[in-house]
């Protein structure tokens, strides 16, 4: 059984998805930009809001986009998000993790007021004792200086925790921390994607992780 687990955080312990293409689009109409569809904005997550906006915009102008950056981070970090939603059997799993003693950490490329904001929304009950977003001090992943931390912090082994996420950081991050890497299949990529990335051990529902978990 892994002592550990580090989550990401969008599409992997919260379906963000809608709530983050609501308020891009509030700050694209604040800025005369075109409306960007749910699918679009899913194909720009993942690697930050800054890399989600300028993939987003389209543009280069680093002016415009650390504009539209900061209205798009300052309206999200506020947002009430009603359109999040957690997965199915998610609550009865991660009461199950906390009830065994596994310890349980976040870390998200998200940034750390929007990841403050929804943490307390909807998982501040289970047990999770870091929660790590986006900082102007924190290297993104799949910079793994933050597994670092978390692992010095849990006192675990690298072989005792698990990274679970859904996207390609999350597979290169757990790569470049020496982390085994669980891929949800219920987030924002598609198993092929994540093959692409290199991941190897996937998963279709929570109940899937836990008996991972415990095996």
């Amino acid at each position: 059984m892994y002592e550990a687990i580090i989550f990401d955080l969008d599409g992997t312990l919260l379906d963000t998805s809608k709530d983050i293409c609501e308020n891009l689009n509030k700050t694209f109409k604040n800025f005369s930009l075109p409306k960007i569809s749910l699918e679009r904005t899913l194909e720009y997550v993942g690697d930050g809001a800054r890399k989600l906006i300028e993939r987003a915009v389209g543009q280069k102008d680093p002016e415009f986009i650390e504009k539209v950056y900061k209205d798009f981070t300052n309206r999200y970090a506020k947002s009430d998000n009603n359109l999040t939603r957690l997965y199915p059997n998610e609550s009865e799993v991660l009461q199950n993790f906390k009830n065994a003693g596994i310890k349980l950490a976040i870390l998200t490329n998200k940034p750390q007021g929007a990841t403050e904001r929804v943490f307390a929304k909807f998982l501040a009950d289970f047990g999770f004792s870091i929660v790590l977003g986006q900082t102007e001090y924190r290297p993104l992943k799949p910079n793994p200086s933050s597994v670092f931390e978390i692992l010095e912090k849990f006192e675990v082994e690298r072989g005792d925790c698990l990274f679970v996420g859904d996207g390609e950081p999350d597979i290169e991050t757990a790569k470049n921390a020496g982390l085994d890497c669980a891929s949800v299949l219920w987030g924002f990529r598609s198993r092929k994607q994540l093959e692409e990335a290199g991941g190897n051990l996937f998963v279709s529902s929570f109940s899937e992780l836990e008996k991972i978990v415990n095996f």
